[in-house]
């Protein structure tokens, strides 16, 4: 009874059934819906770049934001926790690029797919799979499935990113992928890029020799 009037109302999965505003939303049929689908409406006309994996969301996500920002680019971001570069979590931003934390837990009690099902990104980074959140997965498998609900969501145009050794990626992307996949930390690419420093450390060698 002391509800808010409001024109939305948006659940959060730590909302279950039986709580008491959750019962007055349905009993009155007002309009409700969750915060990631709702994120995923606002961020719908900007090039998203998704961070997921069992590991490391966090972290990556914030040193894509920091890359962006070294740029001077006002970089639009949500990501679930706090960096000394920036005062907030989250925030619009104005440059055609956003950053988000793509976690695959439920979005709400009504919505058991995974949050990151809603953000349709150009751009998903899969940085690790592994059984998590034994709470609402029963295996693996209900994992992988939820991660290839996010995989099919990716344009054909799109990019998505993974460890070419990491565990369980081999046995998604077997599941069916219709964007473009780079891998990245193999053996050939960590070669690759040894040489060109060492390439370059020769050059700046023979530049401070020719002074």
């Amino acid at each position: 009874s002391n509800l808010p009037a409001a024109d939305l109302y948006v659940i959060g999965n730590a909302l279950s059934r039986g709580n008491p505003s959750v019962e007055f939303i349905l009993n009155q049929k007002l309009e409700y819906t969750s915060g990631p689908k709702m994120l995923g409406e606002i961020i719908k006309d900007r090039t998203v770049i998704a961070v997921s994996g069992t590991h490391g969301k966090t972290s990556t996500s914030f040193l894509l934001c920091e890359i962006f920002k070294a740029q001077k680019i006002d970089i639009g971001f949500l990501v679930g926790g706090v960096s000394q570069a920036f005062n907030h979590s989250a925030r619009l931003g104005s440059a055609e690029y956003f950053v988000i934390e793509a976690d695959e837990y439920d979005s709400a009690f009504f919505d058991k797919r995974s949050k990151f099902i809603h953000y349709h990104p150009d751009t998903f980074i899969i940085n690790n799979i592994e059984f998590d959140h034994a709470d609402i997965f029963s295996d693996l498998s209900d994992i992988l499935k939820q991660f290839h609900h996010a995989v099919r969501t990716v344009p054909g145009e799109g990019n998505i990113l993974i460890h070419a050794n990491g565990d369980n990626i081999s046995e998604l992307l077997e599941m069916g992928c219709w964007s473009n996949t780079h891998q990245i930390g193999t053996k050939e690419t960590i070669e690759l890029d040894l040489a060109n420093k060492i390439l370059n450390f020769k050059d700046e060698i023979f530049n401070l020799e020719s002074l």
